[in-house]
Parts: structure tokens; sequence; C-alpha cells
């Protein structure tokens, strides 16, 4: 048997909701040449690459580097076919470390005020309050009346526990913020709750982590590098729950046949008119998904009542997946079943977004995205940036917080 498809055979058990078996793509049969030439570039490569954390999210900068190049070069006007490799680029770890310890950090240290502010240094604030394998590095404190406290704040406006953190990041490309706030959840709720590793890691994948994307091969790759990460604390389990999504999902079907998923539902008429009416609503909200992804934004819609609704079509759409067995009706129910998901977490309120946002100037974005951040980001249209730097305020609760990198 041939070695990467045996691989790709375990892939799959370990991880059946990212390596689908009747995914289309893996049923292409590449020819002896190509496959030849692809086996041989991992071989040569040396093994720290496969050890490291951030390796995954090189290799998919790189992967783009070709067509983002050639993008750039022709000069047309960024769309979804051109959005993801021109906008997608990997955020340094140095960059996540700071934004996640001058928040998560700061707030943690403030639930901490009597064992930081007697210290004699800055240093001995961070140690006072490091966890196994969080030690704090980018953690800034002052000194204010002879005590230290955090320089970002203590956030007091957050829950009083970890389990009650939402944390997002709508354009996570492969996961790196997710993957860095998941070990500082874990250890945080293994202090505060007395959880093991492995149940920490469950709980936070639960509770506490959620992430968007909108390529949805990337959000296969940021998917598979949060449950390694789980792996590497907890210990392998085959059924994690991950909260992440890809909100750029195109919907080919014809308006009828996305409808007609309901049709079979169970329940009487009464219920299958609402789920009509959910579907068609997100229908409506993802038709122009693979430009705008997490910028659409269904609280604009319906809010809190919005959100249940789509929360109500999973367990459907888990029926319909089973259901269906033509391929063209089984691969509409598999996407009505992601556009639901990513729908409930648009449509959700977080404690921290935290995340790098993609950068696109007005003059150089096509006219369909040109025309949604002019109309709903007036303020902030000069640049995609500034307009995620809006979606992001619009996705925290009003005493939650952003945590962004952006051009300025």
């Amino acid at each position: 048997i041939d070695p990467w498809e045996l691989a790709y055979r375990f892939a799959q058990k370990m991880l059946p909701g990212i390596f689908r078996p009747d995914d289309p793509v893996l049923q292409l049969r590449l020819p002896a040449e190509s496959r030849n030439r692809l086996t041989v570039l991992p071989a040569g490569l040396p093994r720290e690459v496969f050890l490291a954390d951030d390796s995954l999210g090189w290799v998919y900068q790189f992967w783009q580097a070709k067509k983002k190049k050639e993008v750039n070069e022709s000069q047309v006007k960024i769309g979804a076919d051109e959005l993801a490799p021109v906008t997608q680029l990997f955020t340094e770890d140095y960059m996540v470390e700071l934004l996640l310890h001058n928040t998560l950090g700061a707030w943690w240290a403030g639930k901490r005020k009597s064992e930081v502010g007697s210290q004699k240094s800055e240093d001995d604030a961070r140690k006072a309050v490091a966890l196994p394998g969080v030690d704090w590095k980018y953690l800034r404190f002052v000194e204010k009346d002879g005590k230290w406290t955090p320089a970002a704040g203590t956030f007091a406006g957050w829950p009083k526990t970890v389990k009650q953190l939402r944390v997002l990041d709508p354009c996570m490309g492969s996961g790196h913020f997710p993957v860095f706030a998941l070990v500082i959840l874990v250890r945080m709720r293994m202090e505060e709750e007395g959880l093991s590793a492995r149940e920490a890691c469950v709980a936070v994948l639960q509770d506490n982590l959620f992430g968007l994307e909108l390529d949805p091969r990337c959000t296969q790759i940021a998917a598979f590098n949060l449950a390694l990460a789980a792996w590497k604390l907890g210990g392998y389990q085959k059924e994690l729950p991950l909260n992440l999504a890809c909100s750029g999902l195109g919907l080919h079907a014809k308006k009828e046949e996305w409808l007609a998923i309901v049709e079979k539902s169970e329940g009487g008429s009464q219920k299958t008119d609402k789920l009509k009416a959910g579907m068609e609503r997100l229908y409506q909200l993802f038709q122009k998904a693979p430009v705008l992804g997490s910028l659409i934004n269904p609280r604009a819609l319906g809010g809190d009542l919005l959100m249940a609704e789509f929360h109500d079509l999973q367990p459907l759409l888990a029926k319909a997946l089973q259901r269906e067995t033509g391929d063209e009706a089984h691969e509409l129910a598999v996407t009505a079943q992601g556009v639901a998901k990513a729908a409930e977490i648009l449509a959700g309120h977080f404690t921290l977004v935290a995340t790098n946002v993609p950068y696109l100037g007005g003059k150089k974005q096509g006219t369909l995205l040109k025309e949604y951040c002019e109309a709903c980001h007036p303020n902030a249209k000069a640049d995609l940036a500034t307009c995620f730097v809006e979606r992001c305020m619009s996705f925290v609760h009003l005493s939650g917080t952003t945590a962004v990198v952006t051009p300025e």
C-alpha cells in the first residue's frame, strides 16, 4: 500500500471531521510522475520541520506565495478567487503572545493582585502568576503606589471564571491564535477547576475557543493544528469539540435545492416552516460569503433569536447528512452543516477577539467587497483592515476586548 495513502487513512480515523472519507478532492488520482515528485519533497525535509509548532502555517503561506505574486502583478481588482492568497499573512509567535499575554495574562494577574502587587520587580510579578508551560514573557507590569499591576489593566468587566471566557479569532488562518490561546486557557482551567490536562482540553475547546476563516482549506489546517495541540497537552482523543468554521463557504445550489434539505424533516408543518425560514436566512447571508467571510453580521438581521435559530438547524442538518446518499445532495448537506455552524459563531458575542486582520486598500478591492465596505463600514472603508477592526468590535460584549494586529 502507498505510505501516503496509509497516512491519510490514519488521519481520517483520527480526525473524521476534518479528513472526510467522501471528500471529492481525495477521489482524484494524480499521474505517477506527479505523485513521485510530491513524495520526494517531504522526504528531504529535516526532522525539525515536522516537530515545529508553526510549520503548517508557514507551509500554507509558501503554498499561496505563487498565486499571491501572480495576482499582485496582474493588477486585477481583488475578488473571491484572489482574496485569500493576497490577504493571508502568517502571524509571528511574538505578535500572538504579546496580544494574548496582555489580555488573558493581564486578566489572570488581576485575579491575583495580592500575589503580584508586593513583588520586588516586574520579572518577579510575572513569575508570581506563571503557569506550567506559560511564562507570560510579554506580559507588561507598571508600578503604581509601590505595587505592581498589569500595564494593560485587569479587565474588570470580564467574567470572573475562566470557564465563562469566550475567545474568538475571526480571521484564524492556520490557527495560530487559537493554538496559543488553547495552551493558556487549558493551564488556567487546570489551576482554577482542578481538571486534568485531558479534561481541560475538552472543556476549553467546548466552552472557550472559537475560530472563523474565509478559506475552506485553511480552515481544515487550523482544525488539524488545534487538534494536534490538544493531543500534545492532554493525549489523543478522537472526538474533539472544535468550534471552528469556514465563513467563506460558497452556495452553488439554487435556492429551491437549498430549502429542499428541510422538506423531509421531522415535525409538523409549523416546525418545518420555521426551519425553512432559517435556511432561507442562511442562503441570503452566505450568497456573498466567499468575498465577505467574517464581515458577515447575522445580528444585523435578528440578534439572539437568529443565533438560536441557527443552533436549532444543526441536528436537522446532521440527520440530512446521514439521509442523503447521492453525491450532489450529500455535498449540499455537508455545506449546509458548515454554513449553519459558521452562522452561529458569526452571530455570537465574545469576551476577547484576538486576530491579525486582512489588509487590502479600497482601491484594490473588487466591486462587491468595495460596495459592502462603503455601505456597512463607511467610516472604515479606506482599508479592509479597518473594516475588520469595526467588525471585531461588534463581536465583543460591551465589556469585551479586541486585541488586533493592524497596519498602524
